[in-house]
């Protein structure tokens, strides 16, 4: 994979990913006990947004898989957790608010568009339709609502109850091809197709609720900000049934720049400052605490 600069002088390589063919049909239930999953691989857990090099390593595992047939593209995830809650009951209410698993999609390299769904534990779903990126000017469409999605959660353990441990949830979500039609998808991709993806979860601790939350995504965003599409993963289509055999990864040639050298700085959020580094990798609450106290780091 090519590395992609980032505005604090890194360089972020992406995550990439092999999408082979369900072997049958997909019951979309939350359990993924479908001999699919079960050949399917998972991603790596997921990393802090920023990376694991500047921040520390998420407290609870994530991890996802994808699979794809001739109506749908399907994606599963696994969510440790220890406290499994959630508040939000409305379609398309800011899912982000409370503990959620985030899906991004952005399937043609030459158009700014994408779409994002957020899910919660209670099986809540926000889906969105970006024209192009915030940071270039771009609006989200709320209104749009992806025809025929389907989507289920599994709670082991308790959901809304503090006083035990749980183990975490499971998500599986079904989006139909023609569902992103906004785009004048109505088919899968061909085989050797690529595509952006990336997935994130917010992570909300009870004390911090409504003031900081932790980001945890499967591909380095390099900052806080998923709205950057350059650093999502790139996933392959394959047409080989998923379980008969393998297909290499390898990325299509692509034209790499910095991100941001064509915008007003002024129009941009502030590049990160790691300069908290100096006392070693903190959560950003921490880092915020730190450069707020009299002997703040420079």
């Amino acid at each position: 994979m090519v590395s992609i600069p980032a505005r604090d002088g890194r360089w972020v390589k992406p995550g990439s990913y092999v999408c082979y063919k369900a072997a049958g049909t997909i019951d979309v239930d939350g359990k993924l006990n479908e001999p699919s999953w079960k050949r399917a691989s998972w991603t790596g857990n997921f990393i802090d947004i920023e990376g694991n090099d500047v921040r520390p390593v998420p407290r609870f595992g994530t991890k996802a898989m994808m699979l794809w047939d001739d109506e749908c593209l399907h994606v599963a995830a696994d969510l440790e957790e220890p406290d499994v809650w959630g508040t939000l009951t409305k379609r398309d209410s800011v899912i982000c608010n409370d503990n959620d698993f985030e899906v991004f999609i952005k399937p043609f390299e030459d158009s700014p568009s994408y779409f994002e769904f957020e899910f919660n534990a209670l099986n809540t779903v926000w889906d969105l339709f970006l024209n192009k990126a915030y940071y270039q000017g771009g609006t989200a469409d709320i209104s749009w609502d992806c025809k025929g999605l389907k989507h289920a959660v599994q709670v082991d353990g308790t959901l809304n109850w503090p006083l035990d441990i749980d183990r975490g949830w499971t998500i599986e979500i079904s989006i139909p091809w023609t569902g992103l039609d906004k785009l004048g998808i109505n088919k899968p991709p061909k085989s050797g197709d690529q595509w952006r993806v990336n997935f994130s979860r917010v992570e909300w601790e009870r004390q911090l609720v409504g003031k900081y939350c932790d980001n945890w995504t499967w591909s380095n965003m390099s900052e806080i900000n998923m709205h950057i599409p350059d650093y999502w993963g790139i996933v392959l289509f394959s047409d080989i049934v998923v379980g008969t055999g393998e297909e290499a990864f390898v990325e299509k040639p692509r034209i790499v720049k910095p991100w941001w050298e064509s915008f007003d700085p002024s129009r941009l959020p502030p590049a990160p400052d790691r300069s908290y580094l100096q006392q070693g990798r903190m959560r950003y609450w921490e880092e915020m605490k730190l450069k707020a106290s009299p002997n703040k780091c420079r």
